[in-house]
């Protein structure tokens, strides 16, 4: 699969958020702002190209040691290390969107999406190059969803009628499932 191919099919027919189900916590949490959704988006584009990039040697050391069992909790580390550094740069540099994050800047280190990309790659046997494209174009993929989400949150809470038992989160799981049904037409794209 060529290195277009991997980029196109992480953000589309195989995204993270909308086909492969993963991170809806602060999917579902942060997309009621637009602003705040794609500040999480760009928080988790770095965090996964990041971790991708890091955790690929990581795995080929591991599997070289005869390891390999021991990639989870490595990744976990790296992720988790990955956060906190995101974490104490956004409190330093931007602390007005480390506010808005809240708890959920933290969580990104248990974000099953963020680990899910590391052990995609793993099961996809992809390359150094093939993973660093993947592990980026999937975080564009969620950054994707997270902002249509938001924007389709906004739009109806201003000018939708929602049902007060739907309103809020209930609505966004709605969003969210003809999101996913949408992105189902992109299955195959790229193969």
């Amino acid at each position: 699969m060529s290195l277009f191919e991997v980029f196109v099919s992480s953000i589309l027919d195989n995204n993270i958020a909308l086909a492969m189900i993963l991170g809806m916590c602060p999917l579902i949490a942060i997309s009621t702002s637009t602003k705040n959704a794609r500040g999480m988006g760009y928080a988790v584009v770095f965090v996964v190209t990041i971790t991708g990039i890091i955790n690929y040697p990581i795995f080929r050391l591991l599997e070289a040691t005869g390891t390999r069992q021991l990639n989870l909790l490595v990744f976990i580390i790296t992720i988790a290390a990955t956060v906190q550094f995101l974490e104490m740069f956004l409190e330093k540099f931007l602390p007005s969107l480390h506010n808005a994050f809240g708890i959920f800047l933290p969580l990104i280190t248990v974000n099953c999406a963020v680990l899910g990309v590391s052990l995609f790659f793993v099961s996809n046997e992809y390359n150094f190059a093939q993973t660093a494209v993947f592990s980026f174009g999937s975080g564009i993929g969620w950054l994707l969803a997270i902002v249509l989400l938001s924007g389709l949150r906004v739009k109806m809470e201003k000018k939708s009628d929602i049902p007060k038992g739907l309103a809020g989160k209930g609505i966004a799981f709605i969003t969210l499932g003809i999101l996913a049904i949408a992105f189902v037409g992109f299955t195959g794209l790229a193969s």
